[in-house]
């Protein structure tokens, strides 16, 4: 039997922001799917017209672009297999509706909310089953020429499926082997709705993968519940034979691990939970993103990787390739990860330490640019790279390093108190004459000419340092002292010490 090529999809909903979450469920698939010379397609969800939300497709498009997540075909990309947008597939669902309904496999149901309503309030736990279906009003129990005058007189109704209780369905799951769920606890879930004209989730999701020849489901946990149903239709169609592989990764869950990741967690311990910032259609309210948060998309990626699947050794920073070189399913969690959002900054230093100087330079320059400064990008790589290890995020090197681009006007007062004496306005003096004569001015010769004539003279050397530092940053902080006069210059640093006396003396 000739093995199928892999092929896996990542199908969102348009209903608002793309989840981390989400992310995390598209990365896997990516991994996957190019460990295996597979493709991966980008397949649209949009059969709950009362919950699309303008602009949410797009989004998910530019999210996954950013993460670095490449298809190979589907919304955007092309391919063979389209239109890969469900609401533009109608006809081709309901040629399926039409087989189940033909098959006795699925009935048509007439029931309005309201009538379901009150069935609820009869019935404690009430579940349209085999149990309970009998008691509706559908076409098992509605004479058909009452059913066909329904219909032709536009009353609105929904396909459900029938499910026969009291089989063991079998799931196999790479994560978690074998499921066996009791057909008795599911309900017959509705496939198709008349008044939109579309399926729901449970029909378009399986007639799709079997079209688009699907090998492996890769999704959350939250829909491991539908899987019974699934196989269930897979069987009904007459395509189990083809029935793709499931893996049901395991849930996000809040950073204290009680419960599933939300927005509202975010909120509350101030971290993003979504890729890209979102601002809602409807009520305006701007929700974070981790790339206006200031994090690099390969931090991002290689943080999502790590909760919930292990390479089996102590590496924690992997590059794309490495990730998919090691990628392994059965070495994904059955439990929920714990998002540790502190690990998240942590892996974000750790990408600023690896990324290029140059490259993080260009990050930092519409900082610069918003606080006023213009100036070269040579200099903005020399003090990227000066400080780039003290910082978790590009927009922390300003507080960093601001002295570098601006001199201060201020000087910090405790620092005043402590570090400047009565002499040290005299004391810089004298040591401008002696850096106007120093050549080169770089770290090696500075530091001799100063130390030197600190010496010769006497002065006490953490005197004359904390006041130049003073002098220089206007603040107890910054690098080695003379690698901050290389990088200023003798102009600017002579210049300093001048205003540091004037105001300070």
């Amino acid at each position: 039997m000739t093995q199928r090529k892999v092929r896996v999809r990542f199908a969102p909903s348009p209903t608002g922001p793309l989840h981390i979450g989400g992310v995390r469920t598209a990365l896997y698939n990516y991994l996957f799917a190019r460990q295996h010379n597979g493709d991966m397609i980008l397949r649209i969800e949009d059969t709950d017209s009362q919950r699309f939300v303008p602009g949410a497709e797009q989004y998910i498009i530019d999210s996954l672009n950013w993460v670095g997540i490449r298809f190979d075909e589907g919304v955007s990309f092309g391919g063979q297999y389209g239109p890969y947008r469900q609401s533009e597939r109608k006809e081709i669902y309901k040629k399926y509706v039409d087989q189940l309904l033909h098959d006795g496999l699925a009935y048509i149901a007439f029931d309005t909310p309201e009538e379901l309503e009150r069935k609820r309030g009869e019935i404690a736990n009430f579940q349209y089953d085999a149990s309970t279906r009998m008691q509706m009003r559908n076409s098992l129990v509605l004479p058909a020429e009452e059913v066909k005058q329904l219909m032709e007189e536009g009353h609105t109704y929904v396909v459900r499926i029938k499910i026969e209780p009291n089989e063991d369905i079998h799931v196999e799951d790479l994560i978690r082997g074998d499921v066996v769920i009791n057909s008795s606890v599911l309900d017959d879930k509705v496939l198709y709705k008349s008044a939109d004209g579309l399926p729901t989730y449970h029909l378009a999701n399986i007639v799709d993968d079997h079209l688009m020849e699907v090998s492996h489901v890769i999704r959350g946990e939250e829909w491991l519940p539908s899987a019974p149903l699934h196989v269930l239709l897979y069987r009904y169609l007459g395509w189990a034979d083809t029935m793709p592989q499931f893996a049901h990764l395991p849930l996000l869950l809040k950073p204290e691990g009680n419960g599933k990741l939300s927005k509202r967690d975010g909120d509350r311990l101030g971290f993003p939970v979504f890729p890209l910032e979102w601002q809602d259609p409807k009520s305006g309210d701007i929700s974070s993103g981790y790339r206006e948060s200031g994090y690099l998309p390969e931090a991002v990626v290689n943080f999502l990787a790590l909760l919930g699947w292990n390479p089996r050794n102590d590496q924690e920073i992997l590059s794309l390739e490495e990730m998919i070189r090691s990628f392994d399913l059965s070495h994904c969690s059955k439990s929920g990860a714990k998002f540790d959002y502190e690990k998240g900054k942590w892996f974000n230093h750790q990408y600023i330490q690896l990324k290029d100087n140059q490259a993080l330079a260009e990050l930092f320059v519409p900082v610069l640019k918003k606080h006023g400064v213009e100036t070269g990008l040579s200099y903005v790589e020399k003090i990227v790279g000066l400080m780039k290890e003290r910082v978790n995020f590009v927009e922390e090197l300003w507080d960093q390093s601001s002295f570098f681009f601006v001199a201060p006007n201020r000087y910090d007062e405790k620092t005043v108190k402590k570090r400047w004496k009565p002499e040290s306005a005299s004391q810089l003096a004298e040591l401008i004459e002696v850096l106007s004569g120093c050549e080169p001015f770089d770290v090696e010769q500075t530091e001799e000419t100063m130390k030197s004539w600190i010496e010769s003279k006497g002065y006490h050397l953490g005197n004359i340092m904390n006041a130049v530092r003073l002098a220089l940053v206007g603040a107890p902080k910054g690098p080695h002292i003379f690698t901050i006069t290389e990088a200023l210059g003798k102009q600017e640093t002579i210049s300093r010490l001048r205003k540091a006396i004037d105001l300070l003396q």
